[in-house]
């Protein structure tokens, strides 16, 4: 038995020998396909390490890194969660952390890691920091209030795999994808700038290392199943599309990888190739013709993808990181010139920002669309417009919103008669990694708010008072105390009515789920203001002998803060008062201690100015009936006396 028990032991101490240096090889080929951009590999191999050393920040950290790039963040959270906890920990993970939570739509979580990767980073302004929680607050009140946009996922055209860039063609759609076909046989985004391999060896044929599938063609219409390329030359090669057509459907230009003939295969390292742009046109029999680079390709020194050629393709627009640039990736056109040569290309400067921008479009009005993560978004890149101004000027971009815009990465955008068209998207809910997505524009109705303003109490019309829409002008009412405005649907407005010598009212109006154009009529009253004279807030009750806030008694107050914040220059006293039973001089002492506390609540809940209100307690010495000391009263005509009051003292 003790022999048996020896050999059992010597085997266990052999086995973990072994697995300890199988995770150590594993580490080190995680390392080397992470290197080489073959992110899906690299991540099957970190988890082989991550069972035997789950402490390692690199395991960990590589492994987040690993997701985020394949854009899996559920994973991606899972694993920086992890990574921000270890002490060693870099605070950029703060920062990545953040921003896979805002592509998770965790957009209160992600402000909380925004600040906290501020307060750990003195090279961060305040200015930041702005832009990253105003995102935040943009993406949680669109969603609130979405755009009256319908947008649909083509699920029978779309695949498991990447399907985007989808582009109107002889009734067809012609689209990239990376889905399996009798060519092809596994899936990937096309908005890498590059691909990168061993410099002894070329890239995989069949399989894109960055998530292990294949890469992207271009395919025509079908449904998601289907594998029928469109017919162009070498559409088989690497990366192929997205896909541009001039308004004669003569000419295309798209975006290819490729590896260059001259490409010095005997020097060992890392080589890049950059992304490229080629045009085809139609012969006399309808065949495409042989691809033709781009004047102003460089696959050495840097990318040019995403063409939009204008409808008389005289006009070439396009992304790059060419040296010069705003951002990672800009927006540059090219103009032909009489002979039909390219000019130079020019950087779009109004539009183009520190981050990446792409896939830009033109409508028939000359208005720009495009994509990009510089500008306040809901995560991702969003979709923007920009409304043309002049030759090749447009005024400031503006976001398409929800649910046009998402969490994750919402881009090539394409509308064609001012009312439907397609974009592209990994947002949840999906088919595959990108989904090609329909949309449609609904009509604006056309609705009115209309209303009268009153004096409360009396219901008479008041003449000359401001009517105010968040958003909108202000207006005087007529003689007949009427008001009016156009407003939009599903859109939280915010009314005011105020004149000198009455307190305002405040009322919201949101226009949500209508389906015809209609008027929506409000009424606002608005209450004289008598100096000195109190007002009583009704069912403020404390519990026997203390002074402390209830709730019921806070929903009261929080009335009071609302009435002091709509009418920011008056001025009140809040004044508690008890009935007559009890010491004379404990009860003004508990009703002082019972002002305090009312006014100490409002300052704090209320971010109101401690200079505009002031606390008294009087006690029983303001009884309002017959019940002073010795009258015998009821219950409910000593209720009658404690009470809580304010009073307007300066407007």
């Amino acid at each position: 038995m003790k022999r048996t028990l020896t050999r059992i032991g010597l085997f266990a101490a052999l086995l973990l020998g072994f697995e300890a240096a199988y995770a150590q090889n594993a580490l080190k080929q995680a390392d080397e396909q992470y290197n080489l951009y073959n992110y899906k590999k690299a991540a099957e191999l970190y988890l082989t390490a991550y069972k035997r050393d789950s402490s390692s920040l690199h395991i960990v950290e590589r492994l987040a890194n690993s997701y985020r790039m394949m854009h899996d963040y559920p994973e991606a959270e899972i694993w920086y969660e992890k990574t921000v906890v270890i002490p060693e920990s870099n605070n950029a993970n703060i920062y990545r952390y953040a921003e896979v939570l805002k592509n998770n739509g965790k957009y209160a979580e992600a402000k909380r890691q925004f600040g906290k990767y501020y307060a750990s980073n003195k090279a961060i302004d305040k200015t930041q920091l702005k832009f990253w929680t105003e995102s935040c607050d943009s993406a949680l009140k669109w969603i609130k209030n979405p755009t009256s946009v319908q947008v649909k996922n083509e699920q029978l055209l779309n695949s498991t795999f990447s399907d985007w860039g989808a582009r109107s063609f002889n009734g067809q759609l012609v689209f990239v994808s990376d889905r399996e076909s009798r060519f092809n046989k596994n899936v990937v985004r096309d908005d890498e700038p590059f691909f990168k391999f061993d410099g002894a060896k070329t890239p995989n044929k069949l399989t894109y290392g960055w998530t292990g599938n294949s890469y992207l063609h271009l395919y025509e219409s079908a449904n998601a199943d289907s594998g029928r390329l469109f017919p162009l030359v070498n559409n088989v090669a690497y990366h192929t599309g997205p896909a541009s057509f001039t308004a004669d459907r003569n000419e295309m230009y798209y975006t290819i990888t490729r590896v260059p003939k001259n490409w010095d295969k005997n020097l060992s390292g890392i080589k890049t190739f950059k992304l490229e742009i080629y045009s085809s046109k139609k012969d006399a029999a309808g065949k495409w013709t042989k691809p033709v680079a781009f004047k102003f390709n460089n696959e050495k020194k840097y990318s040019v993808g995403d063409p939009f050629i204008s409808a008389d393709g005289n006009t070439l627009y396009f992304v790059s990181d060419m040296p010069g640039g705003t951002g990672a990736t800009d927006i540059y056109y090219c103009v032909k010139d009489e002979a039909g040569n390219w000019q130079m290309p020019v950087n779009l400067q109004s539009v183009n920002t520190a981050g990446s921008e792409r896939t830009p479009f033109i409508d028939k009005e000359g208005n720009l669309f495009f994509s990009t993560d510089g500008l306040i978004g809901m995560g991702g890149l969003d979709v923007f417009r920009a409304v043309k101004t002049g030759d090749f000027t447009f005024a400031k971009a503006e976001n398409l919103q929800y649910p046009v815009n998402s969490p994750r990465d919402d881009f090539s955008y394409i509308i064609y008669d001012g009312r439907t068209g397609y974009l592209s998207s990994n947002r949840l809910g999906g088919v595959g990694s990108d989904d090609i997505y329909s949309f449609v524009q609904q009509p604006e109705l056309n609705l009115r708010l209309e209303g009268i303003v009153y004096e409360k109490g009396t219901r008479q019309p008041i003449t000359n008072a401001k009517v105010g829409l968040s958003g909108g002008a202000i207006i005087t009412t007529t003689n007949t105390g009427y008001y009016s405005f156009g407003i939009k649907q599903n859109i939280n407005y915010n009314l005011r009515a105020e004149k000198p010598g009455y307190l305002s009212d405040n009322q919201q109006v949101a226009p949500k789920g209508l389906t015809t154009s209609q008027t929506i009529k409000k009424d606002l009253y608005l209450e004289r203001i008598v100096l000195n004279k109190a007002i009583r807030l009704e069912n403020i009750y404390y519990d026997f002998d203390r002074w402390e806030i209830r709730p019921d008694a806070a929903v009261e107050l929080d009335k009071l803060i609302k009435i002091l914040q709509d009418n920011p220059t008056i001025q009140i006293e809040l004044g508690s008062h008890t009935d007559s039973r009890g010491d004379d001089d404990y009860n003004m002492d508990l009703s002082r201690k019972r002002a305090n506390a009312a006014v100490e609540y409002i300052l704090d809940n209320g971010n109101i100015d401690e200079g505009r209100i002031v606390a008294r307690g009087y006690g029983e010495s303001r009884l309002l009936n017959r019940c002073a000391n010795g009258v015998k009263c009821s219950d409910a005509d000593h209720q009658l006396n404690r009470r809580t009051e304010f009073t307007i003292v300066k407007m």
